[in-house]
């Protein structure tokens, strides 16, 4: 069991902090020969696998890297298009790493603010007067669990659909928040939070959480 990541978002759906607790890595290696009996495809400046799902490469995996190489998008190490690269016979044979893609900052702020959306179209398409918005999302890889505070913040944890304890771990999270957040003299409203202390007391948070389950009284 664990826990995958932590966001927090103001009441206007801005980012203002995120952690990676845990990233399970699911790469595949692969050494190729031509053809490519691959098909791949250029989507959001990134080279996805479209066809010819095998050997743990999943459809919508990216390129991640060629010969060892990291690639740069839709670039190889060297400048290179992956594509044009990659549909020359003389290149063969070829080592391709593909995987899920990392998120940048920037895709981790308008996920961030989509959710928030999400959230209130959630809460407006309840039929019960009042309804608190999306409280639980769950996949089979995953689940997604979110406590908004009376002021609008969003406490959002990834993790395991197995772990257990996230709604006490949530409630923990926001009195971490407002210890050593909001009475920080530096720091601002709805801003980015930067505070060390609040880092270093998230992280144990989150390994008692993955170690013991639920918060008891008093922890």
């Amino acid at each position: 069991m664990a826990i995958f990541s932590v966001y927090v978002v103001n009441k206007a759906g801005g980012l203002i902090y995120q952690l990676d607790h845990y990233a399970p890595r699911a790469d595949t290696e692969k050494t190729f020969s031509f053809p490519l009996d691959l098909v791949l495809r250029p989507h959001d400046e990134r080279v996805v696998v479209a066809f010819g799902q095998r050997d743990g490469i999943r459809v919508g995996h990216a390129v991640l890297a060629i010969n060892g190489a990291e690639v740069n998008g839709r670039f190889t190490a060297d400048g290179k298009d992956v594509l044009e690269f990659l549909g020359n016979p003389a290149n063969y044979p070829v080592s391709i790493r593909s995987g899920r893609h990392r998120l940048s900052s920037n895709e981790k702020l308008m996920l961030a603010s989509r959710f928030h959306s999400l959230f209130a179209i959630g809460s407006q398409l309840s039929p019960e007067v009042g309804s608190s918005g999306i409280e639980m999302l769950e996949t089979d890889t995953f689940k997604l669990h979110c406590f908004q505070t009376l002021t609008g913040i969003k406490f959002v944890v990834l993790a395991d659909p197995r772990q257990a304890g996230i709604d006490s771990l949530l409630r923990k999270i926001y009195e971490i928040y407002s210890d050593f957040a909001l009475k920080n003299p530096f720091y601002s409203l709805e801003m980015p939070i930067r505070c060390e202390l609040f880092d270093q007391n998230l992280k144990l948070a989150l390994e008692v959480a993955e170690k013991a389950g639920p918060f008891g009284p008093g922890s």
